[in-house]
This record gives C-alpha cells, structure tokens and sequence, in this order.
C-alpha cells in the first residue's frame, strides 16, 4: 500500500478534503493583512527633555550626560544616539530585537528615576519617553488650511478636532503637527522699563500675579450660597496691555506703557510654507504627520485614519480646507498589486508551457489544478502564522510557482508512461504511486531543507527573511501533498489511453520543434566537444564577466522604487537667524514650485527640539510617475538647485517604497558609504 492509495481508492474523501482547502484557502486569503514588508521593528524608545532657554551646551553637559549614564546600565540597548538643540535634548534607544518594548519602557522609566537627583532642580518636567522610533517616517500627511482663519486658530482646531481623534486609532503611535499655538507676546522695551525703574522680573511677576488662579471662597446667603469666581487665565492681547505692573505716586503703569502685547503664535520662528499646484496658496495651513506603532500594520492603520476624513469635513468650520496630501498605503498596495499580476502571469506560463508539452487539455488540467490547491494551502499556513501579504511572502509564492508542479508532473508522466504499457489509468495510479511515493517526499522534504537556514538566520535580515523562508517551505510542503493526493485521484479519473499513437494538433506541432531543437542542440554540442578551447575560452570570459557586474553593479539591500516622494533638509550656517531662515526657505520654495515635476510642497523652518536653529526640512510629492522623469533624477535636480543658493547646502533623497525600520540610524542628511 502506497501513502497514495487511500486517495484514489476514496474520491469522496478526496473531493471533500480539496474543496475544503479552496475554501479555507480564499477565506484566509482575504484575511491576510497586506504590508509592504514582514512586520520587524526593533524596539526603540525616544526620551524627550525640555528645558526652555537652556544653550545646546548646558542640555548636553547638565541633562543629556546624568541620564546617558542610566540609560547604558539598561540590559539589552544595543544602540543609544542623543541630540541637544536649544532648551531640548532627544535620546533615541535601541534594544535587541529579542527585548519586549514594553520591558524596555519599564527599564528606561527606571533609569530617568535614577537620574532625576542629577538633574537641573528648576526643570520644568521631567523626562518623558514613547515607545516610537523618530526614525520611522510618517504614513499619512494631512494638512489643514484656511484663508480667513490665523495660523493659531487653525493650530487649535488641528489639535483638538483632528490630532486627538486620529490618535486614539489602533495602530497609531502619535500624530505630529507642525504648528504654532495661539499665544499672547508681551514684547518688552528695555529703555521704557529702565526709565521708570522697573526690571524684566517686575513684569514677569505682574503678568504671573494678574493672570493666576487664587480661591476667592464663597458667600453664604440665608437660602443660597454663591462661590467667587475671579478670572484667572486672561486670553486676547488687549487683556495683558491693561494689567497694572506697579503704582508710582499714585500713578498706575501698565504692561501697555513698557511692552507691545499683541496676538500671536507661541513660536514666532517656526515658518511653515505649504503649496499645492493648482491652488491659491493659503495664508494660514497646519500640517499634520501621523506614525504608526511599532509592529502595526500600514494599510490597515492608514485606512483606518482615512475613513475618518469625511468625519473631519463634516465636523471643522467651512473655511477650513482638509487635504489629504500624502499616503503611503498608497505606494504598498501598488507595489503588492503589481507582485500579483507577476503571480498571476507565471501562473499562466506555466500552464501554458505544460499544455504545450503535454499537447492535451485533460493532461494539462492535472498539474494546473495543484498550483491553486498548493497556494490555498500556503495562505491558510501563512493565516495560522500571522503573516500578511507582503513583497517578501508574495516572492516567495512566486518563486515557488515553477516547481509546485514538478512533483504532479513527475507523477502524470509515470503514470502515462505505464499505462503506454498497457494498464488502465486506475492500474497505472496506483502502481505508479507505489513507485515513486517515496521519490516525491524525498523530493519535496529535500527541496524544502534548502530553506531552513535562512529561518535561523540572526539579525534584522533574518527576522526579515523569516516570513519568505517559512512561506516558501509552506508551499513546497503543500505541492507535495496535492501530489500525494489530489494528482493520483485526477489521474486515475481523467487520464485516457492514447489509442493506435493517435496525437493532438498540439503535439504535433510541439514535437516538430522539440525536434528540431533536440537536432539543433546535438550539432552544437558535437561542434564543442570537437573545439574544447573554445568551451574554455567561453567559461573564462563568463566568469570574467560575472565578477566585473558584481563589482561594478549598484548594490542596495532594497530598490528605491518610486514612491513620489522626496524628503529632506537644507542647511545654512551655524547661527544663522530665524529672519534669515525664512529667507533662505522661501527661495527654496521658489525652486520647488518653478520644479515642473512637483505637484505639493511643504518646508518647515524654525522646527526647534527636531532641527537646529539653522536648519529646515523639506518635502516634495511629485506627480504620478507617466508624468515625469524618474524620482532619482528629479531629486538630484532639485539638490543641484538648492546648493545654487548662496550659503545654504541641501540634502534630499527619494523617500523609498520598500522600507526597513533600522533603529536609532537615520539617514536625514544623506547617505554615506
């Protein structure tokens, strides 16, 4: 008895089992996520302190060194990078990837407790920490803008209505919004307060006593009790001028008669310059970047912050617009879109390579019904395994696709080869299953330990490569099986004896040039084995050959791709003001908008606790690809074009479409061999 017999001799069961897995298979299909890549992220911390007025020096020296120290006695970080600007220092952590994120949060919570005695005692707050890598770009750009509404207002609206809302969605780790808030400047004049003898603190401790919250307690009436209300917080600029800072015989000065008060922005140097081909550009915009969580999945979370759009539309006043401007999910689901036609156009080689050989539909219907079941069978192994449909998992399925059907053809070929014998097509399944039973399962188990190193592969490339080893055993596991099960029934029932060498048009036509190719290959051949030199000659320049493209071949772990997307900063000296900053970004967005390859702009100066005061970042979404020159060269235009700029030097590169979340490294300022 062969492992095949109970297969044939039971259709029934056979039929039910196959059905089943079809059924299975597309259910689990279509509950499969879909990423860009297999979901592997190390985990990365980022501690955040804040220390307003503090120099870069004094946040490295007095605040980033006490809690470094801490920070290395952490088990388990791989990799620590810190950044100190004015009044903000930035560490990032990077943990083995072996290490739970959230044990690592605990570990870090820990270290800043011990730090804290080291610290600055006037620090406003104390350290805090996310469990998200500022390394990860964002996924969505949202932006907000608004003709009548002040960049403040908008801020607000952005912050309340929308960034709250988006960042209770599952999958997102934060919502970042370049913005300033509303804020009253109270501008002093050093000559007015030295004429009538006042100081900096004398009107700092009269806005702090005029705008503070105080129990004022209660009136008890007879029936009725009213509690005091006296206004604290006071909100427009006009409120501020008329607090009294000091009485000077009998004459009250006002903040208004020292300082010019005015309604503004919290940070006046942070400039935000939004563009959009084909419209006005607005006065006033607030652009929104939403991050996933660690481990989330792209598409799943993006669509889940795009459906609440038409929510926003609804809810935010009439005179703000709401543009999506930017989505990744966009660029994966077309980069899985197009590995599903190259899935679906091999499959369709392969049966037409074997109808060609075979020359008859019945025969061809054999091996072409075991790539569906075999690829049914990897999705629902994949389902159990919580793997999603990627790049890496699709690759893997489509390598697989030419040899799902060696194991079934092996089988048919044997099974017609006996019943040219003379048995019947029952006879010549299950005496051929009893010959080469074993021959496929050592055939398919053989195949598949070819794989099994890349599963234990270490690192982030293994833990990457996990997902294509696994799926590709998986596959390679199922086409075993269909050929075990499925292919004997199919041939015991479907194969028809070729009677009197009767042949199909098909095979006709396909054994005349097999013939002729056969002839053709034998002439060769005889023509090499009579002239060995030239054999030799033509090993040597191929290997010569192969090591030269090795050497001089771009290498890349991934491609690029085209994303449409350029991202980047621009640099200008190293105490340069914000005045002239925001010079130096408006001919910046000069360039960017002259760019006929560009469709949205967005460049954000003055970004402090990111970037330092001298510089800004930009980004570029360019339009559809058939429209213009590929993302390289119009990223290399656009470099060459801002270094033109007198005193300013510029770093973009092409936001890539396949992307591999690399820790606490960066490459924001360029890449470097």
């Amino acid at each position: 008895m062969s492992l095949s017999e109970p297969f044939i001799r039971r259709p029934v069961m056979t039929v039910l089992l196959s059905v089943t897995i079809l059924l299975f298979g597309v259910l689990a299909y279509q509950q499969l996520p879909v990423n860009d890549l297999p979901v592997v992220d190390f985990p990365v911390i980022n501690v955040t302190v804040n220390y307003p007025g503090a120099s870069p020096t004094t946040m490295a020296s007095n605040v980033a060194t006490p809690l470094e120290k801490q920070f290395l006695q952490i088990p388990g970080l791989e990799l620590i990078t810190s950044s100190s600007t004015q009044g903000n220092t930035s560490f990032t952590l990077q943990f083995a990837l072996s290490k739970s994120v959230d044990v690592a949060a605990t570990d870090v919570q820990a270290a800043i407790n011990q730090a804290s005695g080291s610290l600055p005692l006037d620090l406003p707050s104390p350290p805090t920490f996310t469990k998200f890598n500022p390394n990860d770009q964002p996924i969505i750009y949202i932006a907000l803008t608004s003709d009548s509404l002040a960049n403040g207002p908008l801020y607000d609206y952005a912050s309340t209505q929308v960034a709250q809302r988006i960042s209770i969605v599952p999958g997102v780790s934060k919502v970042d919004i370049f913005g300033s808030k509303s804020a009253v400047r109270i501008k002093a004049d050093p000559s007015k307060l030295a004429a009538r003898g006042l100081t900096m603190d004398d009107l700092a401790a009269a806005v702090k006593v005029g705008t503070s919250y105080q129990g004022a307690g209660q009136f008890d009436g007879a029936t009725q009790t009213f509690l005091l209300q006296p206004q604290g917080q006071i909100e427009t600029a006009d409120d501020y001028a008329n607090l009294i800072v000091t009485r000077r015989n009998g004459v009250a000065i006002y903040v208004r008669d020292v300082a010019d008060v005015v309604d503004s922005v919290q940070d006046e140097r942070q400039a935000r310059h939004f563009w959009f081909r084909g419209y006005t550009t607005p006065p006033a915009n607030v652009v929104l970047a939403v991050s996933r969580q660690a481990g989330a999945n792209v598409v799943t979370t993006a669509q889940a912050v795009r459906d609440l759009l038409p929510i926003f539309r609804r809810e935010l006043p009439g005179s703000i617009n709401l543009i999506p401007v930017y989505d990744r999910s966009v660029t994966i689901k077309n980069s899985v879109n197009d590995v599903k036609e190259t899935i679906l156009i091999a499959f369709a080689l392969v049966v037409l390579v074997i109808f060609l050989f075979l020359g008859r539909a019945t025969d061809t219907l054999i091996p072409a019904v075991a790539l569906p079941m075999s690829v049914c069978m990897t999705f629902m192994g994949m389902r159990a395994l919580g793997y999603s449909i990627d790049n890496l998992s699709l690759l893997a399925i489509t390598l697989s696709i030419g040899f799902l059907v060696d194991d079934a053809i092996v089988f048919l070929e044997n099974a017609v080869r006996r019943m040219e014998a003379g048995e019947s097509a029952l006879e010549a399944s299950l005496n051929g299953a009893k010959e080469i039973s074993f021959t496929i399962l050592s055939m398919t188990l053989s195949l598949a330990a070819v794989f099994i190193p890349l599963v234990f592969m270490p690192g982030l490339l293994g833990r990457q490569l996990q997902e294509f080893a696994v799926t590709i055993i998986l596959a390679i596991l199922a086409s075993g099986i269909v050929s075990l099960s499925l292919t004997p029934l199919m041939c015991s029932r479907l194969l028809q004896r070729h009677e009197g060498g009767k042949k199909t048009s098909v095979e006709k036509i396909s054994g005349k040039i097999l013939s002729r190719v056969i002839a053709g290959y034998g002439s060769t051949l005889g023509f090499f084995l009579h002239h060995k030199w030239i054999s030799a000659l033509l090993w040597v320049a191929s290997l010569a050959g192969t090591i030269f493209c090795f050497l001089v071949i771009p290498k890349s772990l991934l491609p690029t791709g085209d994303s449409g997307f350029i991202r980047g900063i621009f640099q200008a000296q190293e105490g340069t003001s914000p005045e002239r900053m925001h010079e130096y970004q408006s001919k910046v967005d000069a360039i960017l908008r002259n760019d006929e390859a560009v469709d949205v702009s967005i460049t954000v100066s003055g970004l402090s606790g990111r970037l330092s005061s001298s510089q800004a970042f930009t980004l570029a979404f360019l339009k559809p690809v058939h429209d213009r020159p590929p993302i390289e060269v119009v990223a290399g235009r656009l470099m060459a074009q801002i270094g033109q700029i007198p005193g300013v030097m510029a770093f973009l590169q092409a936001n890539p479409v396949l992307q591999i979340s690399t820790g606490a490294t960066a490459t924001t300022q360029g890449k470097f061999a």
